[in-house]
Order: C-alpha cells, then sequence, then structure tokens
C-alpha cells in the first residue's frame, strides 16, 4: 500500500521507517562565499525573509540562535575584520565591552505565510514563539520546543540561546518565514529551516500551523489586592466573559496548547483561574457563549497539568520553564496538545481565568499554537513599546553618576578623549560591518530562494 507523502498517522518513531514520496532540503544562513560568516543581519526597522519555498511541502524543523548587542565601549580590534558576528570576551578582559539588549526578544518579531496569503498565519514574538517569556531564557525541553542556555547566562534577560521546533508546517502552494526587527539596533540571526518536498499536492484535508501572542498588562482584575483563595474571592464566574483570551478563531481545526508567562504582583499564588474552552455549537447565532463551555477546567496550575502549584518539571507536553521560586513573581510554563488535540469544526474560543473568577491583576501573555483551515483569521500583534518586558532591574551602567569633565585634570581628561576618539573609530567601524553583512543577507535571501527553487526542480524532474 503506498503512503501519501505527507502524513502523521502512526508513532513518531515509526515514521522514520516508512518510506515516502518526498525529498528533504535545507534553507539556512550559511556564508554562500565559503567563509565563516554564517549570519544574516537585520537591520533596525528591517523584515528579512529567511526562506521561501515552493510547494507543496512541510516544513519539520527550525533551529535559530541569535544576538543583539549594545556597544558600550570601543573593543581592542577592527570589527570590519571580524568573521564571526559577536565576540565572545567577557567584558572583564578589557578586550570589548558590550552586553545583549535585554529587550530584543520581545523587539523582534516572526512571521510565517502559507500558500500566498497577504497576512501572516504566525506572528509573535521571537522569544515568545520558542517558550523565551519575558526576554528571561532559560532551558528547556518539550517534545515539540526546545531551548538551551550556556550556565553563566540562564534566566539572563537578552541572554543567548539556541532554539528549536519540531511542529510539522505543510504548505501546499508556497511558505515564508520572516523576521523584522523592530528594536534600534542591527539584530544578527543563525537559522536552520529544513523542509519536506512532496510530488503531488497536500491532502484535502491537511491543517495549516498558527501561533499568536497575546498581552493584558494588566489583567483587568476586579479585587487585585484580595488575598487569593480568601473567602472574599469567592463569587461565582457563570459566564466567562472577563477571562483572559488566549485563542479565539473561526474555522475547523486543533488547538494543540500555548506557553504562557506570568508576572505575579502580590506574592501570593496566581493561579485559581479555571480554564474555559468553547467549541463550535457552544456559541449563539449572535456569536455570544452559551454556558456551560464544553471544556471547563478546576485551576491554572490544572490547565497546565501540574497540581498543588507548578513543579520543576520538563515533560513532553507540559512544565515549566522558569519557575517563581528561582525568579520571584515570574512563572513561565506550557501545555501540549499533541496526545490530546482540541478539535473544532466552526469556532473555538480558549480562556482562563486570572485568579478565581478574575479578581487579579496581573501581567500575563501567551502564545497559542494550533491548525486550522485556510484562509486564516486576520490578526495583528501589539506596538513594540506595549510588548517590552517587565524587567526587575538592579544596578547598572544606566544608574552612573553623570561626570563633570571640566572639574578632572588634565590628564584624566585627556583619556576621555582619547575613549571618545576610540569609541568613534570603533563604532564606525562596527557600522561598517553590518552594513555590509545585511547587504550580503539581503542578496543571500534571494540566492537561498534561487537554490530551493533549483532542489525542487531536480526533484520533480526524478519523478517525471
Amino acid at each position: 500500500m503506498s503512503v501519501p507523502s505527507f502524513a502523521l498517522g502512526g508513532d513518531l518513531l515509526g515514521r522514520a521507517a516508512q518510506r515516502r514520496r518526498s525529498r528533504s532540503a535545507r534553507v539556512a544562513s550559511w556564508d554562500h562565499t565559503g567563509l565563516n560568516e554564517d549570519a544574516f543581519v537585520v537591520m533596525p526597522g528591517e523584515t528579512t525573509t529567511l526562506a521561501d519555498l515552493e510547494g507543496p511541502g512541510a516544513i519539520t524543523h527550525l533551529w535559530f540562535v541569535q544576538g543583539c548587542r549594545i556597544i558600550l565601549g570601543p573593543g581592542l580590534f577592527d570589527a570590519r575584520q571580524a568573521g564571526t558576528a559577536m565576540v565572545e570576551f567577557n567584558n572583564a578582559l578589557g578586550y570589548s565591552w558590550e552586553v545583549n539588549d535585554p529587550d530584543y526578544y520581545r523587539k523582534v518579531l516572526i512571521k510565517m505565510y502559507w500558500d500566498d496569503q497577504e497576512h501572516p498565519s504566525v506572528i509573535a514574538p521571537l522569544g515568545d514563539f520558542f517558550g523565551v517569556g519575558n526576554s528571561l531564557p532559560a532551558t528547556f525541553q518539550s517534545l515539540p520546543f526546545t531551548v538551551s542556555v550556556k550556565d553563566d547566562s540562564e534566566r539572563k534577560y537578552g541572554g543567548p540561546a539556541a532554539f528549536n521546533c519540531f511542529l510539522p508546517m505543510p504548505f501546499n502552494r508556497r511558505a515564508r518565514i520572516e523576521v523584522e526587527n523592530q528594536g534600534e539596533h542591527p539584530y544578527v540571526q543563525y537559522f536552520y529551516v529544513d523542509y519536506e518536498l512532496y510530488a503531488e499536492d497536500l491532502p484535502d484535508d491537511t491543517l495549516y500551523f498558527h501561533a499568536q501572542w497575546r498581552r493584558s498588562n494588566p489583567c483587568a482584575g476586579w479585587g487585585p489586592d484580595l488575598q487569593v483563595n480568601s473567602l472574599e474571592t469567592q463569587v461565582p464566574n457563570l459566564d466567562g466573559k472577563d477571562n483572559y483570551l488566549i485563542l479565539d478563531t473561526e474555522g475547523a481545526g486543533n488547538y494543540i496548547g500555548c506557553i504562557q508567562t506570568v508576572n505575579h504582583f502580590t506574592e501570593t499564588w496566581w493561579g485559581e483561574g479555571d480554564d474555559m474552552i468553547w467549541i463550535d455549537e457552544d456559541f449563539n447565532p449572535d456569536g455570544t457563549t452559551a454556558w456551560p463551555p464544553s471544556m471547563h477546567g478546576t485551576g491554572g496550575e490544572d490547565y497546565f497539568s501540574h497540581g498543588w502549584g507548578m513543579q520543576k518539571i520538563n515533560f513532553p507536553f507540559q512544565g515549566t520553564i522558569i519557575h517563581e521560586e528561582d525568579v520571584p513573581g515570574l512563572q513561565v510554563h506550557y501545555r501540549f496538545h499533541l496526545a490530546d488535540p482540541v478539535r473544532f469544526n466552526e469556532r473555538i474560543r480558549v480562556t482562563m481565568e486570572h485568579g478565581h473568577a478574575n479578581h487579579l491583576a496581573d501581567d500575563w501573555s501567551t502564545t497559542a499554537y494550533w491548525y486550522q483551515t485556510l484562509p486564516a483569521p486576520r490578526f495583528g500583534i501589539l506596538p513594540v513599546e506595549q510588548r517590552l518586558p517587565r524587567r526587575a532591574k538592579g544596578p547598572s551602567y544606566e544608574d552612573l553618576p553623570a561626570v563633570d569633565r571640566t572639574s578632572l585634570d588634565p590628564l584624566r581628561q585627556k583619556m576621555y578623549e582619547q575613549r571618545d576618539a576610540r569609541m568613534a573609530e570603533f563604532t564606525g567601524q562596527r557600522d561598517e560591518w553590518f552594513e555590509r553583512r545585511a547587504a550580503e543577507s539581503r542578496a543571500r535571501t534571494e540566492k537561498n530562494k534561487e537554490l530551493a527553487a533549483e532542489v525542487r526542480a531536480k526533484f520533480l524532474k526524478g519523478r517525471g
């Protein structure tokens, strides 16, 4: 019996033992000149296409490594001669003085388009899409996503990390993945986009991958200063209309879960809010929701498959990325419905109470993931200033007192003048390097598209 090219039947390991009428390929940031400048540079305000693929096919794996440096002082080398995107010297050695932008995981957007749609089916801050909540990376391992961070960068705002996504993303005619730099500094992106090509169109029942990021900062709580689980919070919620909204979409598909970030303000417990999911017939003809929903839960930690609070676990389908015991007031966690997809045929609305009966007013954000039919719903994203993470700030460069140079003796004034001259030279070299690399990245984007088209043409020719 022949097996369709795109089919997800059977177990994950067993798929590797099945022959498919397909061909594997990759688009990556590799240096086409054969040198080691293996990264794209995306300038402030610029959108860069990482992959532009003709179908039918399916993306099978994403690997991303990135950085966005702020230069605090001049380095001791010619930035134009740097073969790699960033120099990994410790600032204490004196060779360089630069740090990652602590907010850039929220400033850079990832977008994905399927089959020539004008609007994206995926739009989210890059960090939140892969599980970096609040711009604070931490190592975790789930089935669809992994993030790995060096020990000295664990739970540091904007810290370097490696991202992986293994969710299949089918496309029939075309797939396009973009990153948009809405920050103030040049952004560096290494990436792999691994995919398969098929000789025939996708089956009619194929669903397309979607992801959307939302934030309520803060949630509109009616009693934010009431203690969680106290007698005063025991009021009924029999409509769910004020719940936090994770997803609301029309069409047919499968909701497969979310990653949630909670900044909790009252030093008690952020949970006790029930999940409530309305599906298809749960909606009245006028679009309002009937009561009760098809799926009604018992508490925030219960929906995320924990209990008696959140545990420090990384399981395939549920887990904690950052625990509030490690970063006070911050909890980042996930639940993936891959073994138990939430299926809908007309519409789905996924919500959760922020505290019982929505009394808490915390900062919540979520990335929802689902598959559905096209055309995709149109949705946008908050402007960059409303996406910035709520950071716990300690002493920093910004807290240094201003120096009155006129009060310094001539030698010390000369040292400042020397620093200013070196800084101007260094930033000039750095800007020249960024502009060159950004231009090469644009050219590499076009070349990658040509190479992908050549691979597809050879595959189809070989298939006759």
